[in-house]
């Protein structure tokens, strides 16, 4: 269950993408899909400067109000219309994010990560 507090962000990575008529359809077409779902770009197609690792390939960031509107984006008609035109024209991950709560502390995680090692072994 998702706090009001925990935005979603839908994460891509895309690689081999091949600008063409369909890619340029798709993102024209894409913000009208989730501008309903309260969808924001934070990041549209940028290179990552990298500083560990591969990444190759573009990133696109698009905040939610929740985990939940992410997943009805996805979902919704108007973005299943246009998805395919960017799967057939690119290698790409779409994942959806919880992201934290205000606030949100690592001590917090690493507390219940102890808890549930203690548990485990006792």
């Amino acid at each position: 269950m998702t706090n009001e507090n925990e935005r979603g962000y839908a994460i891509a990575h895309l690689e081999d993408v091949e600008v063409g008529p369909d890619i340029l359809e798709y993102m024209s077409r894409i913000e009208s899909t989730f501008a309903p779902f309260g969808g924001d770009w934070l990041v549209h197609g940028t290179l990552p400067q990298v500083l560990e690792g591969p990444v190759p390939g573009n990133i696109v960031i698009i905040e939610f109000p929740s985990p939940d509107a992410a997943h009805r984006w996805y979902a919704s008609p108007a973005y299943q219309e246009i998805v395919g035109l960017r799967v057939a024209h690119s290698r790409s991950t779409l994942a959806v994010l919880t992201g934290v709560k205000p606030g949100y502390r690592a001590e917090t995680t690493v507390a219940a990560l102890r808890a549930a090692a203690a548990e485990s072994s006792g």
